[in-house]
């Protein structure tokens, strides 16, 4: 290990650095914080680094390329698509990620955004803050009792969101392609196709990764699959929802509600970003939340202290606890 090795944190929001200086500096590291919105402002710090961490900003093959002595990239969340792998890899450089951090939150999040919009709860708020004391306000709302959820990518928080749904009595779908045989029946869910479960959920949860075959897994095409009247919600990555599809699906009534954790442009990582570039945030029946559905005060400080704390485990020889690529590695010749 170098005698103060660097480790540059791209960007982050969490206001200091105080919980990554103390696990780094305690293994004798040099802590660089940037807040970097594109990978030009990476470029000088890259060459030297022994380790680059990342909250939104992507790390790319250019700047893995730069890389002379780099070991680890760590993803301060769970989603590595801001992360060339395949370049790091071919690089020899680990990447690591934070798994099950806020499987709680994005699950009750999940169910907040359902219940507010299936109970008009904005609604009935804009209008009772305008003098309007009517139930009609809120009209057509139906009872969530023996009505379907569907839930798209079934994994821990699919499963977590279907436990709290279940006891609201709605019948719960589940559409994944990668989880075993008999994982959404143990769950008291039932598995289908994605065509069923685009034709018979009331209630789409959408917790989908983002990858190439994802990007707009609901577009103009499903929505115009989507049974009437359904609520969409997107806990999941922003882009794999079309949102001028659903911004027509809306406003021509087919469907009811969205609520979205996250649009499509993804404002985060954005340099420059205005609600006026995305139509969805004209529409009364869409509450938008800015990517927060991870966050608890716990959640964000389990995350920091497990990134940090797998750069300080590769930098002192171990191996990380979530790695993302190290079986590639163990394939792929290193080239520097």
């Amino acid at each position: 290990m170098a005698e103060h090795p660097k480790v540059v944190i791209t960007d982050y929001d969490y206001g200091n650095l105080d919980i990554e200086r103390a696990v780094l500096e305690a293994v004798g590291a040099r802590v660089v914080g940037l807040q970097a919105k594109s990978e030009e402002e990476l470029a000088a710090e890259a060459i030297d680094c022994d380790a680059m961490m990342n909250q939104y900003a992507s790390i790319g093959a250019k700047t893995i390329e730069r890389m002379q002595r780099c070991r680890v990239i760590a993803r301060y969340g769970i989603g590595v698509d801001i992360v060339d792998v395949d370049a790091a890899t071919a690089k020899g450089i680990l990447v690591t990620n934070v798994r099950d951090y806020c499987t709680d939150e994005v699950a009750d999040h999940a169910i907040g955004l359902w219940l507010a919009l299936a109970r008009k709860l904005f609604q009935y708020n804009a209008a009772t803050h305008e003098g309007i004391w009517r139930w009609q306000t809120g009209q057509p709302i139906h009872r969530l009792k023996g009505r379907t959820m569907g839930i798209v990518s079934f994994g821990k928080i699919g499963q977590a969101i279907a436990e709290r749904a279940i006891g609201f009595g709605v019948d719960i779908l589940a559409y994944d392609p990668y989880i075993k045989k008999g994982v959404a029946e143990a769950k008291g869910a039932r598995r289908v196709g994605k065509a069923e479960i685009l034709q018979n959920s009331d209630y789409l949860m959408m917790q989908v990764p983002i990858t190439p075959e994802t990007r707009h897994f609901l577009g103009a095409t499903e929505f115009r699959q989507v049974k009437k009247g359904a609520i969409i919600v997107n806990t999941g990555r922003g882009p794999t929802i079309d949102n001028r599809a659903l911004y027509r699906a809306l406003t021509e009534g087919r469907i009811a509600g969205a609520g979205l954790d996250d649009p499509e442009e993804e404002p985060a990582k954005l340099a420059k970003w205005n609600p006026s570039g995305n139509p969805l945030f004209s529409l009364a029946n869409v509450i938008v939340t800015p990517h927060t559905a991870y966050y608890s005060e716990e959640s964000i400080r389990v995350a920091r202290e497990t990134a940090a704390s797998e750069v300080a485990r590769v930098l002192t020889g171990g191996m990380p606890l979530n790695p993302v690529n190290a079986v590639e590695l163990t394939r792929t010749p290193a080239r520097r």
